[in-house]
């Protein structure tokens, strides 16, 4: 009984463990932001199939959710990837997904040259000019990753970067250890000031 008692909490403990450090990436590098304009870029993982894989349906629709409803007029939705392997660029697959299955008819722009989340963030750049408020969508931990890359490239773009809306409590439960495990692994070559947030 105490041995099942033990890996009872162990686990709870694992699972609460993944949930507050993704929390705590989603909103790292954030501020409030200000102004109408926003764009939501939504960045695309390795896809060598014809369609969107899983990642990039989720993504997709975390980007969608994350277009502030006051705001939806002035929204520009980027969604940004190459194609690493030839084939349909990510960018496109993903905005497929967003129109012809989700049914969204907002602005939809297309960054398809990037191959690696440093080239996201450069390519992008030229679409976030002349927004208000900029919003990263990708799993917590890659999302903040590319946020750190705009503050290094832009810093005065990094000033507008506000929280997106892809961490939600108990989503993706059962996988967020391992997501925060990985996340902690990609992010080992960044400043803890990055990391956290901090100035």
């Amino acid at each position: 009984m105490r041995r099942r008692t033990g890996l009872t909490i162990a686990g709870a403990a694992t699972l609460a463990w993944g949930e507050w450090l993704n929390w705590r990436w989603s909103r790292a590098l954030t501020g409030e932001g200000g102004g109408e304009s926003e764009a939501v870029v939504v960045l695309g993982y390795r896809n060598p199939q014809a369609t969107a894989n899983f990642i990039n349906r989720w993504r997709v629709r975390a980007g969608i959710r994350s277009v502030d409803a006051d705001r939806a007029r002035e929204t520009h939705v980027i969604f940004s990837g190459g194609a690493p392997g030839g084939g349909v660029a990510e960018a496109e697959l993903m905005a497929d997904y967003a129109q012809s299955v989700l049914g969204f008819d907002g602005s939809v722009l297309l960054e398809d040259k990037s191959t690696t989340t440093w080239e996201n963030i450069t390519n992008v750049i030229p679409l976030l000019e002349d927004v208000d408020r900029i919003k990263i969508v990708s799993q917590p931990a890659h999302a903040l990753k590319a946020r750190a890359y705009l503050r290094r490239q832009r810093p005065d773009l990094a000033k507008r970067l506000v929280r997106a809306d892809d961490y939600r409590p108990g989503e993706w439960l059962i996988v967020k250890p391992l997501l925060a495990l990985y996340g902690l692994w990609s992010l080992r070559g960044f400043t803890a000031a990055e990391r956290k947030g901090t100035p």
